[in-house]
């Protein structure tokens, strides 16, 4: 199971909204096929593993992370190929939680005569795919609160003011992390601050990177560069009817080629609908300090990566959650790690109850 774990860990970032699978084909002790999730509409880890193994796989175990699909979707069911294959053991770490799937997967395999096995590897296969457990559990993206503060907990000098506080080590980690997600989100106030891009630079994705504004009066400059870097996936802005209404705000962004959301809705409400319309399963959350104070009393956030610098901003900094700061006793299955002068922290959020 830990190569099938190895194998699902290369896909990460490459199969949204498809989960990271791995499988290993197993016959007498030895590994005979090893497969991965391709890209979506491509082959699933199963399939992969068996064209490897090829007749080797007759008698021999299946090891795969998660639970093999049993219906019609891009591709035909796994399932249908583990029979034909010759399978005799199906080992899988957890049951899948899509609700078209879950459970029937194993239930037709065992009424063919497989052997099934559930549980070898659990927390290590649902650790893997939390942002796909979070969407099939909870209908919306997993969200990831990133920051960059300073030692004293302040994101910027003032408020509207441009601060660069992390290291050229600091800033490639980030543009990587950026690579695995399958959209960004912003408040208007960051747009305006710091006319970031808001791209994985120099790293390539199999999807484009969708980039959302929350911006209630469309303050987003036509020219900024987010929208300027189309290629790299879509920019919509979220807004309310009011203002979507003036057509002097709407009309110069539309021909910058932003698509403008008027829904109104907040956080909440906005990520659901990313995931139901356009199947956004992991969403990393920039800023600024109103957006991250938001999502975390809504308890929209599942991960924080916080790099620290070695630098003071004093008390007239912004502070990261506008005076609701938390300390790494709220994070669990916690890293740390040196990136040049700075430091980043990172870990998924333990909520009560």
């Amino acid at each position: 199971m830990r190569l099938a774990i190895d194998e699902a860990q290369q896909a990460l970032g490459r199969t949204s909204p498809n989960p990271a699978v791995g499988a290993v084909v197993v016959r007498d002790g030895r590994v005979v096929g090893r497969g991965r999730t391709q890209p979506p509409g491509g082959a699933h880890a199963e399939v992969m593993a068996l064209r490897e193994a090829g007749a080797a796989a007759r008698g021999a175990t299946l090891y795969c992370t998660l639970e093999p699909c049993a219906h019609h979707g891009r591709t035909p069911p796994c399932v249908h190929r583990i029979l034909e294959a010759g399978i005799r053991r199906v080992v899988a770490a957890t049951e899948d939680p899509n609700p078209i799937v879950s459970g029937r997967g194993f239930a037709f395999l065992r009424e063919h005569g497989v052997h099934v096995e559930v549980g070898l590897g659990a927390d290590a296969s649902a650790s893997l795919n939390r942002p796909f457990f979070t969407l099939m559990r909870e209908g919306r993206p997993f969200v990831i609160l990133k920051a960059a503060a300073s030692l004293d907990g302040r994101i910027a000098e003032t408020s509207g003011r441009r601060t660069f506080l992390t290291s050229a080590a600091a800033n490639r980690h980030a543009h990587c992390v950026r690579a695995q997600v399958d959209a960004i989100a912003v408040g208007v106030g960051t747009v305006l601050a710091d006319d970031p891009e808001l791209t994985a630079r120099g790293i390539f994705r199999e999807r484009p990177l969708l980039r959302v504004i929350f911006d209630r009066r469309l303050r987003t400059p036509p020219d900024a560069k987010v929208l300027s870097t189309l290629s790299a996936g879509p920019v919509m802005i979220v807004s309310t009817p009011e203002a979507s209404r003036c057509a002097e705000l709407r009309k110069p962004l539309e021909d910058a080629g932003a698509t403008i959301d008027a829904s109104g809705d907040g956080l909440r409400e906005t990520f659901q609908r990313l995931a139901a319309e356009q199947q956004i399963g992991s969403l990393l959350l920039e800023g600024g300090a109103a957006m991250h104070t938001a999502a975390w009393d809504e308890g929209l956030v599942d991960y924080v990566r916080l790099y620290v610098t070695p630098h003071v901003l004093g008390n007239g900094g912004v502070e990261l959650l506008s005076g609701r700061g938390f300390s790494s006793a709220a994070l669990f299955e916690r890293r740390v790690e040196s990136l040049g002068p700075d430091v980043v922290i990172e870990g998924y959020v333990h909520r009560a109850g």
